[in-house]
């Protein structure tokens, strides 16, 4: 059997690039012919190579049994290290997932046709299949995994480049500054602006910072207490913030939780604030 089984993993080695190529004119035939024209072909011999040396992978541990020991661990590194270029190029999770049947298709063949072509014994079949199919599910969950790790951190810098965009202090003269602030204000971004708005004073060097929550209609506790830890915190680095636009229920949630703005200059509206600071005639 062992014989066997090494004759099906060797065919299957010099039969990589074959198959590679196979399963890369089926996926290419499903582009659309003027996207297909527009892949570069370092890109498609990348893509080829891939698939090839994932087939080899199978190959080797047919061929060769002391690789068996360690065909998980490789296969999650061809999974990890195939998932990120995938991923990189923008292709979605559920088409690089249709390489699957493909894989399992074609290799099959290769295999099929030996056995029949030198009258192989069923076992020999069925421990190919036992090999092969629960490391070809096993270099999926892999794939999907990774992929999607990647997914997520792309969408966590993202909303971290969106929060700190949605942070911007405006310079107006050498000493006053406004921080517009528009939209829901969560905790995550309250921390963001926390940090972002006190480094941002020391290297403008203000004096005033117009805060202006007219954009803001929902704030909860969390952040009413954040807003007011900012103000006390520019205060102590010598500038003094002044509220504008504070809305009817944002000024009810920071009474219900006795934060004490007495000491805090607000204004109705931003015109309002300049003009107190003279910028506005």
């Amino acid at each position: 059997m062992i014989n066997e089984m090494g004759l099906l993993g060797k065919t299957l080695q010099e039969e990589k690039v074959t198959i590679a190529r196979k399963i890369h004119e089926v996926r290419l035939s499903e582009v659309p012919e003027d996207q297909r024209q527009l892949i570069p072909s370092h890109i498609e011999e990348e893509i080829v190579r891939m698939r090839a040396s994932f087939v080899d992978l199978f190959g080797e541990f047919l061929a060769k049994p002391e690789k068996r020991e360690m065909a998980y661990k490789l296969i999650e590194e061809w999974a990890n290290e195939t998932s990120e270029y995938v991923f990189k190029l923008g292709v979605p999770l559920d088409e690089a997932l249709k390489d699957t049947t493909l894989y399992r298709t074609y290799i099959n063949e290769v295999i099929e046709n030996m056995v029949i072509a030198h009258d192989m014994s069923v076992k020999t079949l069925i421990a190919t299949s036992k090999i092969i199919d629960p490391l070809l599910d096993y270099a999926v969950y892999c794939f999907s995994l990774t992929f999607v790790n990647f997914y997520k951190v792309n969408l966590d810098n993202a909303r971290k480049a969106f929060i700190e965009l949605s942070v911007p202090i405006v310079s107006i003269s050498n000493d006053i500054a406004i921080l517009p602030l528009i939209g829901d204000i969560d905790t995550e971004r309250a921390l963001m602006l926390m940090e972002n708005t006190t480094k941002e004073v020391g290297r403008l060097k203000i004096s005033y910072l117009i805060l202006d929550l007219s954009g803001v209609a929902i704030v909860d506790t969390m952040v009413a207490h954040h807003i007011f830890n900012l103000s006390s915190t520019l205060k102590l680095l010598g500038v003094q913030t002044i509220l504008t636009g504070v809305r009817p229920e944002v000024a009810q949630t920071a009474v219900s939780l006795g934060l004490d703005f007495s000491g805090q200059i607000t204004k109705g509206t931003l015109q309002q604030a300049l003009s107190e600071l003279k910028i506005l005639s």
